[in-house]
């Protein structure tokens, strides 16, 4: 990917394609989830659990780039955009309403292109 992307809803498609693996996605949920729960207990039992929460989230997520996906993670490229990404395919996953937006990826981003 040369071109830089210049808006999120054209990101979008992109980050998708970059997640096709289900492993991957198990693990950005797990991540988000964890993530998730870290910021929970920095707001409720001590602030220091706020810096778990980056670690918890990005761990997992690319263990699944790294080894699944074989892929760079966007974040490196799209910090924001890809949060707001994983903030939203984390609930489109709780939601079971994913599949759509695989397929349209695929179809933008074809593997290998």
């Amino acid at each position: 990917m040369e071109e830089r992307l210049s808006s999120f809803e054209e990101f979008w498609p992109y980050y998708v394609a970059q997640h096709l693996d289900p492993c991957n996605r198990a693990l950005h949920f797990l991540g988000t989830s964890l993530s998730l729960a870290a910021l929970a207990a920095a707001a409720t039992l001590s602030p220091w659990w706020a810096l778990l929460a980056p670690l918890a989230g990005y761990g997992p997520a690319w263990v699944g780039h790294f080894y699944f996906e074989r892929n760079r993670p966007a974040t490196f490229r799209y910090p924001l955009w890809s949060l707001r990404g994983d903030l939203r395919m984390y609930a489109l996953l709780w939601r079971h309403r994913m599949e759509p937006e695989l397929v349209r990826s695929r179809e933008l981003y074809p593997r290998g292109a």
